[in-house]
C-alpha cells in the first residue's frame, strides 16, 4: 500500500506532498519537443527577468536540484576554506546535511549561536561577531551569516530582525545567506514583498525553495550581491548542478512564480497548520514548543501518547521523547487536521495501555 491508499493524514513533512497540478501542467507544456541543453533553453532564459521583477532587483536565478545544494554551493561562494559561517544551532545546514556546507566550502567552520524562538538574535550576533579572533590565525576567521526563513521551528524573521542582522553583517563584511526552504511560507505570514525581505533587508543570497511548496525537486539560488555570480557558476558546475536537461526546474520555477502561485500554496499550509496548532493546545497535556507562524507545528505530549499514535499508524516526525512535529502541505485540509486532532485527544486522554 503507498502513501496515496494511507487512511490517516500524512502531517510527516511537506517533502511527502505531491506536484501540484500548475507545476505539473508547466514540466507538460516544456515537454515537447527537443530544446537547447545546459540552461540555454527559452525557459531558463526567462528566469532572470521573471525573478528580477518578482524581487524588483536585478538578480541571478541557478535552478538547483536540492536545498541542501542550494545552502552549501552558496555559503561555499561567500566563504572562504578558513572562513566561519554563523548560525543558529538548530540551523539546517548545521543539522541535517551531514557536513555538506563544510565539505563544500572546503573545510568553513559553522559556530552555531542560540536564541529564543529558534532565531539568531541580533545582540548575541552582535557580540560573537564583534568578540571574534579577528586576524588570528588559528582561528576560522568570520565571513558569513546564515538565517533561516522560516526557521526549522517554523517561526518566522520579523522584517526588522533580518534588517538588524543585515546591518551587522554589513559593519564586519559578512555575507547574509538565507536558507529559505520555506521561503514562502515565511512570505505569506509576514505579507511583504520579497523584496522586503531579502536583499532591502540585507540579504546578499538566497537559497529560494520550491520543492517543499509544490514543485519536484526544483529549488533555486537567487543571488542580490552581483560580485558572488560568477563564482557561483563555477562551483555549481563543478557540484554537478548545471543540469542537462533545466528547461524543467526553469518551467516549474517560472509556472511557481506565476501570479504569485507559491504564496497562495503556502498560504494554506500555513492556515492548516494555525487551525490544527490551535485545536492541539487546546487539549489536555499537550503543549506547542514554538509558536505556529508558517507550516510548521512542534508539540510536547507524554511519551506514552505518542506511542500510541505511532501504533495507530499516524503520521508525523518524532523530535525526542515527549516532542513530535506536524507539517502541514499546500494541499492539506482543516478536515484532515480535524482527524489528527481527535487521534491526539484520544491518545492522551485513553487508557494506560498502549493502543488507540
Amino acid at each position: 500500500m503507498n502513501d496515496a491508499t494511507q487512511a490517516l493524514p500524512n502531517f510527516r513533512s511537506d517533502n511527502v506532498a505531491p506536484v501540484s497540478p500548475e507545476i505539473l501542467r508547466a514540466i507538460e507544456e516544456a515537454n515537447r519537443g527537443p530544446a537547447a541543453a545546459y540552461g540555454d533553453d527559452d525557459y531558463s532564459k526567462l528566469l532572470n527577468q521573471r525573478f528580477s521583477t518578482l524581487f524588483e532587483t536585478e538578480v541571478a536565478v541557478f535552478p538547483v536540484s536540492t536545498g541542501t545544494a542550494a545552502n552549501a554551493l552558496s555559503l561555499a561562494t561567500c566563504v572562504r576554506p578558513y572562513g566561519a559561517i554563523y548560525c543558529h544551532k538548530e540551523a539546517h545546514i548545521d543539522t541535517a546535511e551531514g557536513g555538506a556546507t563544510e565539505a563544500f566550502t572546503g573545510g568553513a567552520k559553522l559556530l552555531t549561536l542560540p536564541g529564543r524562538h529558534f532565531r539568531i538574535e541580533p545582540p548575541i550576533l552582535r557580540e560573537a561577531v564583534t568578540g571574534a579572533a579577528w586576524g588570528v590565525r588559528n582561528r576560522a576567521q568570520p565571513d558569513a551569516v546564515s538565517i533561516t526563513q522560516a526557521s526549522e521551528y517554523g517561526t518566522v524573521y520579523p522584517l526588522a530582525e533580518i534588517a538588524a542582522i543585515g546591518e551587522i553583517a554589513r559593519d564586519k563584511n559578512l555575507s547574509l545567506h538565507m536558507d529559505g526552504a520555506r521561503f514562502a511560507n515565511g512570505l505569506a505570514r509576514l505579507g511583504c514583498s520579497p523584496a522586503d525581505m531579502t536583499w532591502r533587508a540585507g540579504v546578499d543570497i538566497l537559497s529560494f525553495g520550491a520543492t517543499k511548496n509544490g514543485a519536484m525537486s526544483a529549488d533555486a539560488i537567487v543571488v542580490f550581491d552581483h560580485n558572488l555570480v560568477e563564482p557561483l557558476s563555477y562551483r555549481l558546475r563543478r557540484a554537478g548542478q548545471t543540469t542537462s536537461k533545466m528547461r524543467y526546474a526553469s518551467a516549474q520555477l517560472l509556472a511557481y512564480v506565476e501570479d504569485r502561485l507559491f504564496l497562495r500554496l503556502a498560504a494554506n499550509a500555513n492556515s492548516v497548520a494555525a487551525y490544527l496548532g490551535a485545536g492541539l493546545a487546546a487539549l489536555p497535556d499537550v503543549r506547542l514548543v514554538a509558536p505556529v507562524e508558517a507550516n510548521l507545528i512542534f508539540a510536547k505530549l507524554p511519551a506514552l501518547a505518542i506511542d500510541r499514535l505511532t501504533a495507530n499508524g499516524l503520521q508525523f516526525a518524532r523530535r525526542g521523547d515527549e516532542v513530535i512535529r506536524f507539517v502541514a502541505r499546500f494541499d492539506s485540509t482543516e478536515e484532515e487536521a480535524d482527524e489528527v486532532i481527535a487521534l491526539v485527544r484520544r491518545a492522551v486522554t485513553g487508557p494506560t495501555s498502549v493502543g488507540l
